[in-house]
């Protein structure tokens, strides 16, 4: 118990449970936004709190409501939750979820998870007793209370995580309609890393008479991250980060693509040069996601690459780097991405594969919301010593799709198999302005029309 004493968290007043639990997670002292925002909290008060990625907001929002249901004992009402916590992706409701279990380790709070992409049977059983705290998405929980299978009512505390994802995801509505939804004495806690007018209004919405804490102004970025801008055509990016990462310093990346298209391609490329590699974006199912990052966790995957979903829902300890594949469309997603490493006072590494000619206007917005100067390196890369790349997958035209998305097939041998179209007696659609033999005839399908209902 000495060291525990000696943590800077007992000086606040927590639980010894609780600081039994921060002390084997190894939280030695409160980090700014903690010092500041956990007593207030305590003291019943609302927050709005304004901090970079990796400030350890987690636990600032968490510690409070762990301590203030401790203190209301242990009975709870079917579908209830007492502390709701929204955080706008998966990957961040998951890694919520992990850090409560963690901090109120051995003081038997229930938790539940609640998130697209998953069954939904299991959440609602898992909802059925009620529970202390629930860690959700806004849309699946929108579902589940608009088919009365939560029940808000005696929620008394919450949180919004990254407040300015969440409006820029298009969840104002749900977020309102669920905080409406909740105890009205409830107290609440906004947290956002910036401060846009909308997230304002929402905030003045949602608070009363909130302390304000600011822990980084806006935009800046963690002074332990050593970036460096390398300027390369697009069409020879792939190749440039395959060569990069023979580099085995390299040791835990992250790479972030502008779209999910892009994601898929760059793995198929990084695969084929035999890099350990997994995608993880808004296509992949929930399962397909949370495999591909206990597999960056756990260092079986080398290389995650990911859209812009997550670079706010990933906590993984020692991340080596983080390559800017493509610019982000929303400035501000510079910061949150390059903030996945770097973290807790670990030094980190920002690569940036930057084309002038296709992004200059999006390199110029990051460059003002950071208010610096992007470094660019010392030396620029040898574009003519990198090998010559065989087409792949991503490289040759995609293949023509029968139907329902399925690929179209090849006739069988003895059909005119490896003859052109014309000469295996098949009419050709043409969209030059052919003669009407020329064109493929239309067919009337035997299904109704895309505009009837179904019976």
């Amino acid at each position: 118990m000495e060291n525990i004493e000696k943590n800077g968290f007992a000086a606040m007043g927590l639980n010894a449970i609780l600081l039994k639990a921060v002390e084997a997670a190894g939280m030695a002292t409160p980090k700014p936004i903690q010092e500041q925002a956990i007593p207030a909290q305590l003291a019943g008060q609302d927050i709005l709190g304004i901090a970079q990625t990796g400030s350890g907001k987690t636990a600032a929002f968490s510690l409070p409501i762990l301590q203030k249901i401790l203190t209301i004992g242990d009975k709870r009402k079917g579908k209830t939750a007492r502390a709701l916590i929204l955080a706008p992706t998966r990957e961040l409701a998951v890694q919520i979820e992990e850090t409560v279990r963690m901090l109120s380790k051995g003081a038997h709070i229930s938790t539940a998870l609640v998130l697209g992409g998953v069954s939904r049977v299991a959440q609602i059983n898992k909802m059925q007793g009620g529970v202390d705290v629930l860690i959700a998405t806004p849309g699946r929980l929108t579902d589940l209370v608009r088919d009365n299978r939560i029940d808000l009512s005696e929620t008394r505390w919450l949180v919004l995580d990254e407040a300015d994802r969440m409006l820029d995801m298009g969840f104002i509505n749900d977020v309102k309609r669920i905080a409406k939804g909740t105890h009205r004495d409830r107290q609440t806690a906004l947290f956002s890393a910036t401060m846009p007018k909308e997230v304002a209004t929402l905030a003045e919405s949602l608070l009363r008479n909130p302390i304000r804490v600011e822990v980084a102004p806006q935009g800046t970025t963690a002074a332990e991250i050593k970036q460096v801008v390398h300027m390369i055509p697009t069409k020879q990016k792939k190749q440039v980060l395959s060569a990069m990462l023979k580099d085995a310093t390299l040791s835990s990346v992250i790479v972030f693509t502008r779209t999910k298209h892009g994601a898929d391609a760059v793995t198929r490329v990084l695969e084929k040069d035999g890099y350990d590699v997994a995608a993880i974006h808004g296509n992949k199912s929930q399962n397909a996601r949370q495999r591909a990052l206990n597999g960056f966790k756990d260092g079986s995957v080398r290389v995650l690459v990911a859209t812009d979903i997550a670079a706010r829902g990933i906590d993984v300890v020692g991340i080596s780097h983080v390559i800017n594949f493509d610019l982000p469309d929303e400035p501000e997603s510079y910061v949150h991405r390059i903030g996945r490493t770097g973290r807790n006072g670990a030094s980190g590494n920002a690569i940036t594969l930057y084309d002038p000619a296709e992004e200059a206007s999006k390199f110029k917005a990051v460059e003002r919301v950071t208010r610096m100067r992007l470094p660019m390196a010392d030396s620029p890369i040898d574009l003519s010593s990198l090998p010559a790349r065989v087409a792949s997958n991503d490289q040759r035209p995609a293949r023509r799709e029968g139907g329902n998305g399925a690929p179209a097939k090849k006739p069988h041998r003895g059909q005119g198999a490896g003859k052109p179209r014309e000469a295996r007696g098949e009419k050709v659609w043409s969209n030059d302005g052919g003669s009407p033999e020329q064109k493929r005839p239309f067919r009337r399908n035997k299904r109704k029309s895309f505009g009837a209902k179904a019976a």
